[in-house]
C-alpha cells in the first residue's frame, strides 16, 4: 500500500473543507485548492470555525485543533500538487466539471499519486478514464457533514488496482471512519436509496399529498429520521438532488427515476436550499418557514 503523507483537495466548498478537516485532524498535510484565493480563504474560516466548535463542545482538544489547522495549506495552483501523495476532487456534481479538473490534476501528478473523487453518483470507472493511470483512480464519497458522519463510500471503477482500493480503505479506517464497498452503479448505494426517498416527498408536496411540514413531520415522527426529506434535500442542495436523480434516470434507465417537475422548477429558480436562502424553506429569517403553502 502506498505512504499517504500529504493529501490535496480540489474544492473548498462545504464537503472539501469537511475532507480536508479530517485529514488534518488525523495528521496529514492538506493542500486546498479552489477556483480562487477567495474561495479558498473561506474555506479556510470555515474549517477554522468548525475545528473552534469542536474545542468548544470538547471533542478535540485545542492543541489538537491548532495542530491541525497547521497542516492546511493553500494551494491556488495546481502545480502545487506535485508533492501530493493523493489528490481528492471535491468539485460541483457536474461531470464535465470534474472531468475538465481530473485532466488538469494528470498533467502535474506523477504516476504514483493516487487520484480519489468524492462524486456522489457518477461512473468511477468513466472518470478514471480520463487520467493516464487509471488503476490509481477510485471513488471516496464523503457524508455531509464530514466531521461528523462515520461513513465513506469507497466505489472501485473497472481498472481501479487492489493497490489502491487497499489504500483508500486503510486510509477511511486512520480517519476513525467506516467503509461501506459499493459497485460501480449510478448513486452508488446511499443516493440510490436516499435520492429517491426525497424525490417522492418533492412528488407528495408536488401533488398536495402534504404540506412541507406534514411531510417533514411524518418522516420525522413516523419513520425516526433525524430530519425531514424537504428539510434535507435543502441540507444537501437541491441542484445535487436534482442532478443525482438525472444521473439515476440516465444511468437506469427506468422512469422511477424521473426527477419531480417541482424540484426542476426550484433549481431553475435558483432556490436550491440553504446554500441560497431558499428552497422547500426560506431561511431568511430567525427560523425556516415552508415556501410552498398547504392546499
Amino acid at each position: 500500500m502506498a505512504l499517504i503523507k500529504t493529501v490535496a483537495i480540489i474544492g473548498a466548498g462545504q464537503m472539501g473543507c469537511g475532507i480536508a478537516h479530517v485529514f488534518a485532524l488525523s495528521g496529514h498535510h492538506v493542500l486546498l485548492n479552489d477556483i480562487g484565493d477567495s474561495q479558498i480563504a473561506a474555506g479556510m474560516a470555515a474549517i477554522s470555525k468548525n475545528i473552534d466548535r469542536q474545542i468548544a463542545s470538547e471533542k478535540i482538544s485545542p492543541a489538537d485543533g491548532a495542530a491541525a489547522l497547521a497542516l492546511i495549506k493553500a494551494a491556488p495552483e495546481m502545480a502545487d500538487f506535485s508533492t501530493a501523495d493523493l489528490v481528492i476532487e471535491a468539485a460541483s456534481e457536474n461531470e464535465a466539471v470534474k472531468l475538465d479538473i481530473l485532466q488538469a490534476v494528470s498533467a502535474v501528478v506523477s504516476d504514483k499519486t493516487l487520484i480519489a473523487s468524492n462524486t456522489s453518483s457518477i461512473s468511477i470507472t468513466r472518470l478514471a478514464a480520463a487520467t493516464p493511470y487509471p488503476e490509481n483512480f477510485i471513488g471516496m464519497h464523503f457524508m455531509n457533514p464530514v466531521p461528523v458522519m462515520q461513513l465513506v463510500e469507497l466505489i472501485r471503477g473497472l481498472t481501479t488496482s487492489d493497490a489502491t482500493f487497499d489504500t483508500a480503505k486503510a486510509l477511511v479506517e486512520k480517519l476513525g471512519k467506516t467503509a461501506a464497498i459499493s459497485e460501480d452503479y449510478p448513486a452508488f448505494i446511499v443516493n440510490r436509496i436516499l435520492l429517491p426517498m426525497i424525490n417522492e416527498a418533492a412528488f407528495a408536496l408536488f401533488e398536495g399529498v402534504g404540506s412541507v411540514e406534514s411531510i417533514d413531520a411524518a418522516m420525522k415522527l413516523g419513520a425516526n429520521h433525524p430530519m425531514g426529506p424537504l428539510q434535507l434535500a435543502d441540507f444537501i442542495g437541491l441542484d445535487t438532488c436534482l442532478s443525482i436523480m438525472q444521473v439515476l434516470q440516465d444511468g437506469l434507465g427506468d422512469d422511477k427515476y424521473r426527477p419531480c417537475p417541482l424540484l426542476v422548477k426550484y433549481v431553475e429558480a435558483g432556490w436550491l436550499g440553504r446554500k441560497s436562502g431558499r428552497g422547500f424553506y426560506d431561511y431568511s429569517g430567525d427560523a425556516p418557514v415552508p415556501t410552498r403553502s398547504a392546499r
